[in-house]
């Protein structure tokens, strides 16, 4: 009997405590941007939004993708959170890569999500698992870790240092450098979420293929300047990247906003 409850309590340990790759952003910053993203809906798309979410606002039901994967029936959306490039691309070969692609992941389940909330055959349980999984994913792939590399499941092999704590890249990018910020979610979409006409027109007229593209060079970018092992000092780090954080989650915000306006509104 002991020893059984030894092996649960064990079990739960090595559950918490094993890289999770499809966490982006942290629970607080998905909520920046979600609530970003309510700030620029059409009248008849916060309608349409309202009716499928009824009382949780898209700032709160961003995380619900990652809270459910405590629940086995729902692994199958494992992969969706990310698409993983293993390589640099130009813009042409990383579109010509996309219009192959027919793996599960998140450009193809983006695509599909967004058909399938056009549909108003679809019944209201679907759309809302589908609106939940839309609102989560766009925000997903502008962390720029949900762009990585196969090989390092996304920055979380790259064990580093931060604060004086182990940690590593994917996790400093989904939460390190945000709660460094020392902000509520509320406080720091306020302090971000300024945009000019030609930013929201140019950011949401822009195709999916432009997101990812984006958020495979920032992730190059991040790749060329750690290694595993690396003590990083979080004042320095923070300094050179904070404003990278900062217009991701804008942008995903915005861009999120424009596509639940091109479905609802």
């Amino acid at each position: 009997m002991k020893t059984n409850i030894f092996k649960k309590i064990l079990l739960g340990l090595v559950i918490i405590y094993l890289p999770v790759r499809s966490m982006a952003w942290g629970t607080e910053g998905h909520r920046i941007a979600g609530l970003i993203a309510e700030s620029y809906l059409t009248p008849k798309a916060r309608a349409a939004v309202s009716g499928i979410l009824g009382n949780t606002s898209i700032a709160i039901a961003s995380n619900w993708a990652d809270f459910i994967k405590s629940d086995p029936a729902f692994n199958y959306l494992y992969n969706w959170h990310f698409i993983d490039f293993d390589k640099r691309y130009t813009f042409p070969e990383l579109q010509l890569y996309l219009k192959q692609d027919t793996a599960v992941d998140a450009y193809t389940k983006l695509n599909f999500l967004v058909a399938e909330l056009k549909k108003k055959s679809i019944s209201n349980d679907k759309k809302q698992l589908y609106l939940r999984m839309l609102i989560h994913i766009i925000e997903d792939v502008h962390q720029p870790m949900h762009t990585g590399h196969t090989g390092d499941k996304g920055g979380n092999d790259i064990k580093v240092n931060w604060m004086n704590n182990p940690s590593n890249l994917h996790s400093i990018w989904d939460s390190g450098l945000i709660e460094f910020q020392q902000l509520s979610y509320t406080e720091y979409a306020k302090t971000i979420n300024h945009t000019t006409a030609a930013q929201l027109k140019e950011w949401q007229k822009s195709p999916i293929s432009q997101w990812l593209f984006e958020s495979n060079q920032i992730a190059e970018k991040l790749y060329s300047e750690v290694r595993s092992g690396d003590n990083l000092n979080a004042y320095k780090y923070n300094y050179n990247h904070i404003d990278v954080v900062n217009r991701q989650l804008l942008k995903a915000g915005v861009r999120l906003a424009g596509v639940l306006n091109g479905i609802f509104g």
